[in-house]
């Protein structure tokens, strides 16, 4: 429908709205979004597709000069070897037990320093808040180093081991998850309205009963996402594990399939990517159960109810 002129009631011209070249505005719109669509999904797709193609070859046919993108004998050997391996077992377990632990250390930290960065506030609070969160900027490539001084130093002192202990990381994982989730969750605190907490202290409420039944409740996204980044930086850690432990029974998952898998020049491509495949099904599937939960918070949000 073009756009045409006709008389209002008192004589005035008005000129109707072109809906149809809104109409075509709007359908092209729709099509470069879904065009970039595509190419982002095939990006991000591409290399988890290559990596389940891998898993399903043979060494042999891995090796020949074939078709990547193509399975001619497909195959199950690669995951039943690599899930029979009692070692893959132990990085499994390892790395479940890392996450889980480091994980409640994180939010046992976070939560009470953004609630008292946030709310209760005191002389250099603002900049003990920048500082968090300027220390996560720092790359874990520059801490390693003085850190594994620091446990090789407490060694010589204490005479308790600590380097090559898988419980070792559950000390220097919080280094790269305490900050950033602290941050978070400042964000989230600072959002809820001063009134919440104003009122359930006139009401006799302490602190502690103040976050804990309010806060926390009405916070619930951002302890969510927290939560998830601190998995993910726990769950796929590499240098860290890689400095701090050697052995076969302290290993988590990343590095325990890179350092048994890969001797010398050999490369067991299929089993590392079966691996690799099998170590991202648990992020996926806490990405794929709580984000409904986190968007659903965000629409929420302190308004609930």
């Amino acid at each position: 429908m073009t756009a045409a002129t006709t008389m209002s009631d008192k004589g005035a011209p008005r000129r109707k709205t072109a809906y149809g070249s809104m109409s075509r505005d709007r359908t092209w719109a729709l099509r470069w979004s879904y065009f970039f669509l595509v190419i982002f999904a095939a990006f991000f797709l591409l290399p988890p597709i290559y990596m389940f193609i891998t898993s399903l070859k043979t060494s042999a046919e891995i090796s020949a000069a074939t078709n990547p993108w193509w399975v001619y004998n497909p195959t199950l050997s690669n995951y039943v070897e690599l899930l029979t391996k009692p070692e893959y077992l132990v990085f499994f377990r390892n790395s479940v037990v890392v996450s889980t632990f480091v994980v409640t250390i994180t939010m046992l930290i976070s939560i009470p320093a953004a609630f008292a960065l946030s709310r209760m506030r005191f002389w250099g609070s603002a900049t003990l808040a920048t500082g968090v969160f300027l220390t996560y900027l720092v790359p874990d490539t520059l801490l390693f180093i003085p850190l594994f001084k620091m446990f090789a130093v407490f060694h010589e002192w204490t005479g308790i081991q600590m380097l090559n202990r898988w419980w070792v990381l559950l000390v220097v994982y919080p280094t790269l998850t305490v900050p950033f989730c602290t941050w978070i969750m400042i964000g989230y605190f600072a959002s809820i309205p001063k009134e919440l907490d104003e009122a359930a202290i006139i009401d006799g409420a302490s602190w502690f009963q103040t976050l804990t039944r309010i806060f926390i409740p009405v916070a619930l996204p951002g302890i969510i996402a927290a939560t998830i980044f601190a998995f993910t930086v726990s769950w796929a850690q590499f240098l860290y594990p890689l400095a701090f432990t050697t052995s076969v029974d302290q290993l988590v998952l990343p590095v325990g399939i890179i350092t048994t898998l890969i001797r010398g020049d050999v490369f067991a491509w299929g089993q590392i990517m079966t691996g690799a495949l099998l170590g991202a099904l648990p992020p996926l599937i806490i990405y794929a159960f709580l984000m409904d939960y986190y968007i659903a918070g965000l629409t929420a949000g302190a308004t609930k109810g």
